[in-house]
């Protein structure tokens, strides 16, 4: 059998150590989140109304192209099927093929934005007020923000029109109130669903200096601390660039599931290329659920994956600065926005940039935390180390060699990657197998004879039935609740009258049921009596396990008879003796063990100190079966 049907990886948890609280463990045992909400308000940027004058700083801001964007249907299934892949350990998709993820080259050719220049750090806010009157020229009311951050509708009530003869201060206020809008329902796209953040508002105060900002790289750290944050299994919402996510228009361009049509025509060429795809998928997507891109994904082959999806791009369409700062998509660096600081690791997928791809050094771990939680506090003073890094970004540019042989990466990432997000076989499936086949050992420890076995042995044997059975009664739901019985003095029997209630239905089992067995004693030796009985006649309501783990038969006289198992293997037949018994009755059930199917599987479970009842359902063993076989355990 495939050892990832059981066990989908890491094998080795050295790269994914989080994997406990990552969604794909919880997908994996079934416990499904659904698709996830995914906050995007790009559907009214086209309410706004620019003046040329407008244009020309959104323009010299940096925004010239972000702003070309139109609304696009966000995918919701597809976007939760690539959340499952991501990991914030690496800061990559973990695909069958190897690992990938969303470059700042991909962010220069889709967005336009740029990826090279000062980081995006300023002052965080706690209030609204005095920076909306210094730079917009009004404070919006109270309803509209809370904390530092502003409703994007009042925004779009207050400024969305500007006059063609408006004086440059009021061309300016309403400006920057649209960039922060852009920003707000694109790339930075929070939670709260409604809301954006006033501290942009001065990186827009001079619309020059504003172009100078990296604002491809804070895009880009801000997905990826939001899929991460969303890869965890208690979340249930993402934000960030998601246009850029569905994994828009990255999974688009490299990846071969659910693309929609191309857009055609001499306008679709142009820059960005996010302006190649159209907003509706192709063919029919009544199926394409989140089961659907799980499955694709969990089979995705080299051959759906496009790894240069840009190498025959007219590259006459993309822009000079675009061009010069291509460089900068190779950088292992530190992606900064603000108090969001992300690792971008371009050595763990070179392929693509058309290098082969080696084994990749280890994941240097970083703090995440928010450290903006006081108004007025200048973070570039709390985050020397990220700085730092984003400075030296030249300095540290991958290459690769081509050509190598990756057959030595691939074995080392199928050991340290998570291979499967759904199970191969359902979950209610492999539920059923387990238990038939649980049921199949069940009959067969059952009915297995100890004659002739030793203490250990004995032991052994009695244990596997308590142990399947055990793991019986956990699959069926019907457990019973059995009270706690305090332990007697050493020396005295344990005696088996313990209240059994079901859980499902609240009653009691009666005691006098009748017990059908039939007695053969042996004259003589009494370690040879025997009282024997056919399978289906067992009592399990009568049994017992002792400290010893040995089964015990609680009669219904009050004398406590040791009951043994009567195991016979390859035709013989032992039974192992009773010590100190009470009387000279030794009780044994005898039944032939034929064989014991490879396949079958069993479950192992801890001992408890108070044990449920296995449920009447788990124990049986055969058509024969009474059905008054409840029985009580105590350790």
């Amino acid at each position: 059998m495939d050892l990832y049907v059981t066990n989908p990886g890491p094998i080795d948890e050295s790269v994914l150590y989080d994997q406990d609280k990552h969604v794909s463990s919880a997908v994996w045992e079934g416990q499904e989140r659904g698709a996830l909400r995914c906050h995007e308000h790009t559907s009214k940027l086209d309410q706004w109304t620019l003046t040329p004058k407008q244009l020309e700083l959104v323009h010299k801001a940096g925004f010239g192209y972000l702003r070309l964007i139109p609304a696009i249907s966000l995918d919701n299934p597809l976007i939760s099927a690539l959340v499952e892949r991501w990991r914030k350990e690496t800061n990559t998709f973990h695909f069958n093929v190897g690992e990938m993820t969303v470059t700042l080259e991909d962010i220069a050719y889709l967005l336009g934005l740029a990826i090279d220049g000062e980081p995006v750090m300023g002052v965080t806010y706690t209030s609204c007020d005095a920076v909306c009157e210094k730079l917009l020229g009004k404070a919006p009311d109270s309803g509209y923000t809370s904390g530092g951050m502003v409703k994007l509708s009042w925004l779009k009530e207050s400024f969305s029109h500007c006059s063609e003869d408006a004086l440059m201060e009021e061309i300016e206020c309403h400006t920057r109130a649209y960039l922060l809008y852009l920003v707000g329902s694109t790339i930075f796209s929070t939670t709260t669903g409604n809301k954006v953040p006033v501290m942009y508002l001065p990186l827009f105060e001079n619309f020059d200096q504003a172009g100078k900002y990296a604002w491809g790289a804070a895009a880009l750290s801000f997905l990826y601390r939001a899929l991460g944050n969303a890869s965890l299994k208690s979340q249930s919402t993402i934000s960030g660039c998601l246009t850029l996510l569905q994994v828009l228009c990255w999974s688009y361009y490299h990846l071969d599931i659910g693309r929609p049509k191309l857009n055609q025509g001499p306008f679709h060429v142009c820059f960005p290329l996010v302006l190649k795809w159209k907003g509706k998928q192709s063919g029919s997507t009544a199926n394409r659920d989140l089961i659907f891109y799980r499955k694709a994904l969990d089979t995705l082959k080299s051959c759906d994956v496009e790894w240069l999806p840009y190498i025959n791009i007219d590259y006459r369409i993309i822009p000079e600065d675009i061009k010069n700062s291509l460089i900068i998509g190779r950088s292992k660096t530190m992606l900064i926005c603000f108090d969001k600081a992300e690792r971008h690791l371009p050595d763990r997928c070179l392929r693509q940039y058309g290098m082969s791809q080696p084994i990749p050094e280890d994941v240097q771990r970083w703090e995440r935390k928010s450290r903006g939680v006081d108004g007025g506090v200048d973070l570039s003073g709390k985050m020397e180390l990220e700085l730092s890094e984003w400075l030296d970004r030249q300095l540290n540019i991958v290459e690769g060699d081509e050509g190598m042989d990756e057959s030595e990466y691939m074995q080392w990432y199928m050991k340290i990657t998570r291979r499967f997000i759904g199970r191969l076989i359902p979950l209610s499936s492999e539920f059923q197998r387990m238990h038939a086949a649980l049921s199949d050992i069940a009959r067969i420890a059952d009915t297995v004879s100890t004659q002739g076995m030793d203490s250990h042995q004995t032991e052994s044997v009695t244990r596997i039935r308590y142990i399947v059975h055990e793991c019986l009664k956990d699959q069926v739901g019907t457990s019973m609740l059995v009270s706690s019985i305090p332990q007697v003095e050493h020396g005295k029997r344990i005696r088996g009258k313990e209240r059994v209630r079901r859980q499902s239905n609240g009653k009691r089992r009666r005691r006098d049921d009748p017990v059908q067995c039939q007695a053969a004693s042996t004259e003589g030796d009494p370690d040879q009596s025997q009282l024997r009985s056919e399978a289906a006649e067992i009592d399990y309501s009568q049994l017992c396990l002792t400290d010893g783990l040995q089964l015990c038969h609680a009669g219904s006289g009050g004398v406590d008879e040791q009951l043994h198992t009567t195991i016979e293997v390859d035709g013989t037949s032992l039974c192992h003796p009773a010590n100190d018994l009470e009387d000279d009755t030794e009780t044994c059930i005898t039944i032939a063990v034929t064989e014991v199917d490879d396949d079958s599987q069993v479950c192992h479970t801890a001992m408890k100190d108070e044990v449920q009842a296995v449920s009447e359902s788990s124990l049986e063993t055969s058509e024969d079966v009474v059905k008054h076989n409840s029985y009580s355990i105590v350790v």
